[in-house]
């Protein structure tokens, strides 16, 4: 008996889990040195006083589980549940118990005894996964649904920039067609974004002027939050220019924005975002982590909601980690927001009183580059010399629109909507041909099928290959099938001549 005492005590006192005890009463009898660790308390004798129903389980309806679980199974067998460390952090945990001999089972709270394994990590990590899975399926979505919309965007924009060349300069109809292409482009734009956003591995930056993100962004947050949350805007139009994602930048002000509207959400109050040129100095500079002196872009967003307690505050950029209701969130905003800054060569800080709000001052490094609004839609496309174009895609609307643009753009043009009879035309007159445009994905013969057909019978054919989902074919593809360039729908006709000039000329 001794003995047997003996290797319990020593299991007891070694367990890297949770061993414990409790009374009818809801308190616990007996936890070993691992479980007064794993709840955040100093000692035995601290641990021993918590009332499991209110200072344990995260919930009332957690405690009536267990209740339930024991009187109707006379065991608990690795039920899972959420409970409470001292400092309030919630923690998800694996009970496996019995029944204290002797428990008549009248209490309000079973006598147990049992182990306690801590598996929050590991429902984090299944969590990323889920994550990783969903962001997967959003991109094998948008990369279905890129293609038709993409080309239906190509149609509108060919057939606007057709318009415009045939509508006199300075009218009122010109002005609104002039509106319609701005919008066009913004909706380009939006579907870019969107296959960018499913991509993995880096994102492109180039010079942009992140006012103007910011002000689109917040347009677009104004038709979503409720009419009791004012936001007000104090952006200079002039700021600097930052080396940045747009769509990730994009992704930090409504991540920041929509957590401002949550803290505000009962009550209402004043969101406001700002963003001026500062230069820190290494005493400023040494408020932040990670950044030297120099000029920067600071955006700040600012709230009026519940604030933010000092225990949390340092937690606050972890990865799943929120205080929101469980469906509320999945605490991956900030960890995003501070990820995405952090990559920028920036940083992000916070100041928080509760009951006060809450304001997130995040800084990008400004580059010395000049951006030229409008210089793209100013500038006239290279014209061709009656060279011959093969176009080829299956969608038949786009097919009609390029031959137009082409044909404005001094070429001679064979187009068609089957691949199939594309290749006969070609294996008809190989030395006819200067030029071949091919859609990517196509029935019968997808894009890149045709190229290796047409690569068999003239080598040196120069072939533009284009695609609403650029992922779907890789660089060293590309290569290896000797395509000269590779377009993403929808084109317009500035990057079309341009290509087309790009690749004969060479």
């Amino acid at each position: 008996m001794a003995a047997s005492e003996k290797r319990y005590r020593t299991l007891f006192e070694e367990s890297r889990d949770m061993i414990f005890t409790t009374t009818k009463e809801g308190k616990f009898s007996d936890i070993n040195p691992a479980g007064v660790a794993l709840l955040g308390y100093a000692s035995l004798e601290e641990a021993l006083k918590i009332d499991i129903r209110t200072e344990f389980c995260y919930s009332g309806k957690d405690q009536d589980a267990i209740y339930k679980e024991v009187k109707a199974k006379g065991y608990l067998k690795n039920f899972e549940i959420d409970v409470r460390r001292k400092d309030g952090e919630k923690i998800t945990v694996m009970i496996t118990a019995v029944p204290v001999p002797g428990d008549d089972m009248t209490g309000d709270f079973p006598a147990i005894r049992g182990t306690i394994h801590d598996i929050t990590e590991k429902k984090k990590l299944q969590q990323q996964l889920e994550n990783a899975q969903k962001m997967e399926a959003i991109g094998t979505l948008a990369g279905g649904i890129a293609h038709d919309f993409n080309n239906i965007l190509a149609v509108i924009i060919g057939y606007i920039e057709l318009g415009l060349d045939e509508i006199p300069g300075d009218t009122p109809l010109r002005r609104n067609i002039e509106r319609v292409h701005i919008a066009a482009e913004r909706a380009r734009e939006l579907v870019s974004q969107i296959l960018t956003f499913s991509r993995r591995g880096p994102q492109e930056r180039k010079p942009i002027k992140i006012a103007n993100i910011i002000i689109e962004a917040l347009k677009l947050l104004r038709s979503s939050l409720p009419t009791t949350i004012e936001i007000r805007q104090d952006i200079t139009a002039a700021s600097g220019v930052a080396l940045a994602n747009a769509t990730q930048v994009q992704q930090v002000i409504m991540n920041l924005c929509t957590n401002a509207a949550h803290a505000m959400r009962e009550k209402g109050g004043l969101l406001e975002v700002e963003l001026h040129e500062v230069f820190l100095d290494e005493t400023s500079a040494a408020a932040y982590n990670g950044i030297g002196p120099g000029p920067y872009l600071k955006l700040s967003v600012s709230d009026t909601g519940h604030g933010i307690e000092p225990a949390i505050m340092k937690r606050i950029f972890e990865p799943y980690f929120t205080t929101k209701k469980h469906g509320e969130g999945t605490g991956m905003g900030l960890a995003v927001t501070h990820g995405i800054v952090k990559s920028h060569g920036g940083d992000v800080a916070v100041y928080s009183e509760p009951g006060k709000g809450t304001t997130f001052n995040v800084l990008f490094p400004v580059v010395e580059v000049t951006v030229e609004a409008g210089a793209r839609e100013m500038e006239k496309p290279p014209m061709g010399n009656g060279q011959h174009i093969l176009f080829v895609d299956d969608e038949k609307s786009l097919v009609d629109v390029a031959e137009k643009l082409l044909k404005k753009l001094n070429y001679r043009v064979t187009a068609g909507d089957s691949s199939l009879e594309a290749l006969e035309l070609f294996r008809a007159e190989p030395a006819g041909f200067d030029l071949v445009i091919t859609d990517l994905t196509m029935p019968h013969m997808t894009g890149v099928q045709l190229t290796r057909e047409l690569k068999r019978i003239k080598p040196g054919i120069p072939i533009i290959l284009c695609t609403g989902f650029s992922d779907a074919i890789s660089e060293d593809q590309i290569q290896a099938l000797g395509i000269r360039k590779l377009l993403s729908k929808p084109v317009n006709i500035l990057s079309l001549a341009k290509a087309i000039q790009e690749v004969l000329a060479n």
